[in-house]
């Protein structure tokens, strides 16, 4: 049946508006060389003193629903927790996908259709009756990032990585409404991972283990976007994760916070001043964006005492023209005792690879370096293909 000319002007301007707010929380990504960026340590020379996240409560909750009262929920169904404040201003939930989309190789495509439909999978992704091989022992789990969903994180990576003969899986995280700090954002259906990223750790718990009981398998890889990465990595030392993930791919993750195009990081100056900025940001990207900032208590915890953890293999990637994790170089990571780490920057060997923070998950090159890291023997070969900027995919 043919959509409605109504249907089809409202599905135009939620694109559109979208896009604009996605443009404007992204800025514009550079299509020259992308212009040095101040350093790690300068950055955190600025924000010494940072503004302080709102706690995660403790205790039991309701499953799917929070608010008034405190604690993290365990979930049950296609709901995975939780977490509420006494003051109602966190809480959140997590949801299975229902159905799936089409493929895409353009960003911009697919996140317009992860808007009107929030709930679909990407495609190849969440045969629950899939069974780990002897040659691929260990399902894939996929973190989208922030103000995305499960689909538009992996419209164009999921089939291909099932293809490859993986089990692989993903949901969506961090649904929090603006009562909830999900920011004002998160009234458009397919905006999630606004919630706190503490309580997305724990949704990813809660999948995993139901992931592990589904296949037989004893551990996960990870493949995370953003939010996803660092969520991933919270996941690993806070939520029991370092015994279930054998290798962690991440690609622009917040891993050691961001100044955004040094918008995070004037913003923590002037609320080291006491004039809380970062406080009336919040209100519009949510309790996550704001907990991403470079000297956040969640990233001074997160890395406390070092950026890995023993029996976890890291696959790090990040772009040059990346305008949301910046400087880039703080997506990657150090090895600590019984860790690998291998940071990859996209362009090395691949200069046409023009991929921006969103750009990459649209990259073949991105792609490829998933495969070869999931299965060395199977895929060695990293692609070269210019990624324009904006487009994706290779620009298909």
């Amino acid at each position: 049946m043919k959509r409605s000319t109504c249907g089809r002007a409202l599905g135009t301007a939620a694109v559109s508006i979208v896009s604009v707010l996605a443009m404007s929380f992204t800025g514009v990504a550079a299509q020259a060389d992308p212009a040095s960026a101040p350093t790690e340590q300068a950055l955190a020379e600025l924000i010494a003193a940072g503004r302080k996240a709102a706690p995660v409560a403790g205790g039991s909750g309701s499953a799917c629903t929070s608010g008034s009262g405190a604690g993290s929920g365990n979930g049950s169904g296609n709901c995975y927790g939780g977490s509420g404040s006494s003051s109602g201003s966190s809480g959140g939930f997590a949801s299975d996908t229902v159905g799936y989309g089409p493929p895409k190789t353009s960003w911009v495509e697919a996140f317009g259709y992860g808007l009107t439909n929030p709930d679909a999978a990407p495609p190849g992704a969440n045969d629950w009756k899939c069974k780990p091989t002897a040659e691929h022992p260990r399902p894939v789990v996929m973190l989208h990032g922030t103000w995305m969903n499960a689909y538009n994180g992996f419209a164009y990576m999921g089939q291909p990585i099932k293809d490859a003969r993986f089990c692989t899986f993903t949901f969506n995280y961090g649904r929090a409404n603006p009562v909830e700090g999900g920011g004002l954002g998160s009234v458009l259906p397919g905006v999630m991972g606004t919630g706190y990223i503490q309580d997305s750790a724990k949704q990813l718990a809660m999948f995993v283990d139901r992931v592990l009981a589904a296949t037989g398998a004893d551990e996960v890889d990870i493949v995370a976007h953003s939010q996803g990465g660092s969520m991933a990595n919270w996941y690993t030392k806070f939520e029991g994760g370092a015994a279930k993930v054998r290798n962690l791919i991440t690609y622009g993750a917040t891993h050691h916070g961001t100044s955004l195009d040094g918008i995070g990081a004037l913003g923590r100056a002037i609320n080291n001043l006491g004039i809380d900025v970062l406080g009336f940001v919040e209100i519009f990207v949510g309790h996550a964006g704001i907990q991403q900032t470079i000297g956040s208590d969640f990233v001074n915890k997160l890395n406390a005492n070092g950026d890995t953890v023993s029996g976890v293999d890291y696959t790090i990637v990040g772009t040059r023209y990346d305008e949301v994790t910046n400087p880039y170089e703080l997506t990657f990571l150090r090895a600590g005792p019984g860790a690998t780490v291998q940071n990859i920057t996209l362009q090395d060997g691949c200069e046409q690879d023009l991929s921006d923070h969103l750009m990459m998950m649209y990259s073949p090159r991105a792609l490829s370096i998933a495969l070869r890291t999931l299965d060395p023997a199977g895929h060695p070969q990293l692609e070269c293909a210019s990624n324009p900027w904006l487009i994706g995919g290779g620009g298909r």
